[in-house]
């Protein structure tokens, strides 16, 4: 009896410190911090338990409504974060509020920094090959000693993709950083996620011309305010003022129809 007793304290206790998820657009957000998130990930490392790492901004919310990949995609995320500050503002707004934005690349460094001091084991994969040359070059410099696995371009073609998830399985890195635009990465990780055998997968996106000194940043000034995109359209006006009006018009009206009919959850299986 006392062990019974036990073991149910122990379920609930494990219930209430599990964190808080928000639905939003008919996702299941975590409503975590930066820490917590870091947190999370040691604890798979340290256990080898799987944790899909997913990230959403303004844009991501517009195209699932018409990609069913993207969609199921980021609903088998094991943890999904606010990475644009428009959707902790929506979260807010829709009475569902986010406690502060995850972006991917601060998490990329913050693992990369948990890779270094606790001697994990990292594969990146993405980007143009001499790009990925730069920022294995960064990494070396900045975390000195960190054990890079492997890594691999992004420009592969669609029938190599299993060849190259066989070599990260085979190196058997601790995490895995991809650095390829959406929804490429999402499907990448949908599709191999139980084939690569490794504890920690994050998507980071453009990161990777970040952190090897191709792109710049947005000021921090700019990042708190959330208006890193409009720090990246004066960067490219011709390219990306007409995706910004059609992204984030459509991100606008997405929320206020959220407001009146909140979209229920999401199953990656409908047809369960």
């Amino acid at each position: 009896m006392a062990f019974e007793l036990g073991r149910l304290t122990t379920r609930t206790a494990t219930r209430q410190t599990e964190p808080q998820r928000r639905l939003l657009f008919g996702l299941s957000v975590d409503g975590i911090r930066m820490d917590e998130a870091v947190d999370r990930c040691r604890q798979a490392v340290q256990t080898r338990r799987r944790l899909l790492i997913g990230v959403i901004n303004a844009a991501k919310i517009v195209n699932l409504q018409s990609d069913p990949a993207l969609r199921k995609a980021l609903l088998d995320c094991d943890m999904l974060l606010a990475d644009g500050q428009s959707v902790v503002w929506a979260s807010r707004l829709l009475g569902r509020p986010l406690p502060e934005r995850v972006t991917g690349i601060d998490l990329f460094v913050a693992l990369l920094d948990l890779a270094h001091g606790q001697h994990h084991s990292i594969y990146l994969l993405g980007a143009k090959p001499e790009i990925l040359a730069a920022l294995e070059q960064q990494v070396a410099n900045r975390w000195p000693g960190l054990k890079l696995a492997g890594s691999h371009h992004g420009y592969f073609k669609d029938t190599d993709a299993i060849q190259i998830a066989a070599r990260i399985r085979e190196a058997k890195p601790d995490m895995l950083f991809l650095g390829m635009a959406s929804p490429k990465k999402e499907i990448f990780l949908g599709q191999f996620q139980h084939m690569l055998d490794v504890p920690v997968l994050h998507g980071v996106g453009g990161s990777f011309d970040v952190l090897a000194g191709l792109t710049k940043r947005a000021p921090l000034t700019w990042q708190r305010m959330g208006l890193e995109w409009a720090y990246r359209l004066l960067q490219e006006p011709r390219r990306l003022w007409r995706r910004y009006l059609v992204t984030n018009s459509a991100f606008i009206a997405l929320t206020l129809r959220e407001a009146v009919r909140p979209t229920p959850a999401a199953s990656s299986h409908p047809e369960l």
